[in-house]
């Protein structure tokens, strides 16, 4: 559960109100996200010893994983809480894949077009688009290791990973696809 503690007349409460509402939604079934008013409720922001605020709590099993004092933005609250989220059954994360790459335990492949492989890559990667990949997939388990699927964002390998596991093929995939690798400052092949 992740707690706003703030007040109705703060502006930067109110400011930053669209951001936590719209993360909210966002995490609606992952996260409960709750706004607590410190004028209603001046003996619990007493024990918490509270400052200022936003003052943003996270609870995780019912302990306080993380706390962060002022205004948030969406992309700050979800890197707050990510850390404490279930992730997805062979879900990596970009510095992961590096060190698996490294170890030669993994192959990364590419789900992007051809002409999008082309610009830019994971160096070593193999390009096999998603549409093809139903019927290649004998070729995806001769890679000389496990292979992981990438594509720009990560949205579509992460639902092509889901669908694959259903059909009794799973396999693992990038989480934030190439832009999470790029944005690590991991190499990249371009041409």
């Amino acid at each position: 559960m992740l707690v706003e503690f703030m007040t109705e007349w703060s502006q930067p409460c109110q400011a930053i109100a669209p951001e936590v509402e719209a993360f909210a939604k966002e995490m609606e079934g992952k996260l409960r996200v709750v706004k607590v008013d410190i004028e209603k409720s001046q003996m619990l922001a007493r024990q918490l010893r509270l400052q200022s605020v936003p003052t943003f709590m996270l609870f995780v099993d019912q302990r306080l994983g993380d706390a962060q004092v002022g205004p948030l933005n969406k992309k700050q609250l979800r890197a707050m809480v990510e850390p404490f989220l279930p992730r997805q059954e062979g879900a990596l994360k970009a510095r992961e894949l590096a060190e698996l790459l490294k170890q030669g335990v993994v192959a990364a492949v590419d789900v992007r077009d051809a002409g999008a492989f082309g610009r830019a890559h994971i160096p070593g990667a193999k390009n096999i688009p998603a549409e093809e990949l139903g019927g290649r997939l004998a070729e995806l388990y001769m890679l000389a290791g496990q292979p992981v699927l990438y594509d720009r964002s990560g949205d579509k390998v992460k639902d092509l990973a889901t669908t694959m596991a259903e059909q009794g093929t799973p396999v693992a995939f990038l989480e934030g696809g190439f832009l999470s690798w790029e944005a690590e400052g991991l190499p990249i092949e371009r041409g």
